[in-house]
């Protein structure tokens, strides 16, 4: 009977031994198992960092980007295309695409954020149609990228200088008893000033009277008010700068002139043999370069007034218009050798009453502008009862009993000095300008999209 007992014991321990080794392999096997289910999911981590990291390159390289295209502003004046190369063109040398000019695509080079990670991104630019660009800023991390889209819209400032009664970027002087004012409202009648090279922006002296406020843009600059009735927005003395003079604001737009647009409405000509000396009716003409006229008669202007350059034009007589008076010049040109010289008194109605004739088609919806003369200097001496639209040029001048109403805003493009002297009263009636006057020309600005926002699957190798 006890070898039995003893054979049992055996088989016992054999069998603890076999589930033992059992036990051994499975716990070996998990074991291995959560040894490389670890090492997956550090791997899978560590990608996941690394596509987090390209993420962050292309979201950096999206904000340099945006960056520097709310910066540009291209001509109004450009061929939609023609504008993805202007936009190419004002971005930093780095971010500029020499290969492919006026191509619908431009790329940037690889710019790096983090050499020594190896970071990096590239942002390509595509023009879909006139007023879309789509963007594809790919960020790099080795060689795990991932790539965002947004796109960017063609558009225009909603601000302009048309949005004040005078608008200067000199400095502005009135002296004697002048007057600005609204016909409606006194806002009609606020002043935008910019003055880079001057620290005195505005000189009102005597009883001149601005109704509405002033906004300079040269923070630096001051206002100097000489007797006891100049004054602002109804105030007098120091509480007239504190309460209605707005120091350091942003800078608006001064919409490009373009008086080439006018010329296909000229047919005839003023020349040196021309009798400017006599009561005459002119109707679109164009005063050659060099002519040097002084009309001295009783003279009516219908449709253009074409002046080219160099010119002096002076009206010494009394002046009917229903007319544009363009000058074709450089609206960088401060120097005043170009002039236009109103003395006696101007009576104005606007382009849209023009006999229905067919040398004036075309011309009765180009409302808004009664002068746009880039490069010329302007100056008024005598009445008015209503100037027809915009008044635009390189230096401007109103003096004597020089006043009346206009239906729109005075634009100085010149850094040169804009004076009022006299018994100038001028009353601006801007209600219901909605839209940028004719012969001006918008500058295009870009406009982010975020809408457009998107993640485009990219790979890595």
């Amino acid at each position: 009977m006890r070898p039995a007992k003893k054979s049992i014991r055996q088989r016992h321990r054999a069998a603890v031994l076999i589930v033992s080794m059992l036990f051994v392999i499975l716990f070996s096997v998990f074991a291995a198992t959560m040894a490389t289910i670890s090492g997956i999911n550090v791997q899978v981590a560590d990608n996941q960092r690394k596509i987090d990291a390209a993420r962050a390159c292309a979201e950096s390289g999206l904000e340099i980007m945006r960056h520097w295209l709310s910066q540009v502003s291209i001509s109004g004046n450009i061929s939609p295309d023609q504008r993805l190369t202007f936009v190419n063109n004002a971005l930093p040398t780095n971010l500029q695409d020499d290969t492919s000019p006026y191509s619908s695509t431009m790329e940037t080079p690889s710019v790096m954020l983090d050499s020594a990670k190896n970071q990096s991104f590239v942002a390509t630019i595509t023009q879909i149609d006139d007023d879309t660009l789509q963007m594809d800023v790919t960020g790099i991390y080795g060689s795990i990228t991932r790539t965002i889209r947004v796109n960017y819209v063609f558009g225009t400032s909603a601000n302009t200088v048309f949005d004040y009664g005078v608008a200067s970027k000199g400095a502005v002087s009135l002296t004697g008893n002048v007057e600005l004012d609204g016909v409606n409202l006194a806002v009609e009648s606020s002043v935008y000033i910019e003055s880079p090279d001057s620290l005195l922006a505005l000189s009102l002296q005597g009883n001149s009277q601005i109704a509405g406020d002033v906004s300079i843009v040269n923070p630096l600059s001051y206002v100097y008010l000489q007797g006891g009735n100049a004054g602002i927005g109804g105030e007098t003395g120091q509480d007239a700068i504190d309460n209605h003079v707005d120091f350091g604001v942003p800078p608006v737009e001064f919409p490009e002139p373009n008086p080439e647009y006018f010329e296909p409405y000229v047919m005839n000509i003023v020349d040196c043999n021309t009798d400017t000396s006599s009561n005459a009716t002119f109707e679109n003409v164009r005063i050659l370069a060099n002519t040097y006229p002084n009309f001295s008669g009783h003279v009516t202007l219908k449709g253009v007034v074409f002046v080219e350059t160099p010119n002096i034009v002076n009206f010494t007589g009394n002046v009917d218009v229903m007319a544009i008076i363009v000058g074709v010049g450089d609206w960088t040109d401060n120097s005043g050798i170009n002039q236009i010289n109103f003395c006696g008194n101007v009576e104005s109605l606007p382009v849209s009453e023009l006999p229905d004739e067919e040398q004036f088609a075309g011309l009765h919806g180009e409302t808004g502008t009664f002068i746009v003369a880039p490069g010329f200097s302007l100056s008024f001496g005598g009445n008015f009862t209503t100037q027809s639209g915009a008044i635009a040029g390189n230096g401007i001048k109103f003096f004597g009993n020089a006043g009346g109403t206009i239906n729109g805003s005075i634009i100085n493009y010149s850094d040169e000095e804009l004076t009022i002297t006299g018994n100038s009263d001028l009353y601006f009636n801007r209600s219901g300008i909605v839209e940028v006057p004719a012969g001006f020309v918008p500058e295009t600005i870009l406009e982010y999209d975020p809408s457009s926002y998107s993640e485009i699957c990219s790979g890595s190798s």
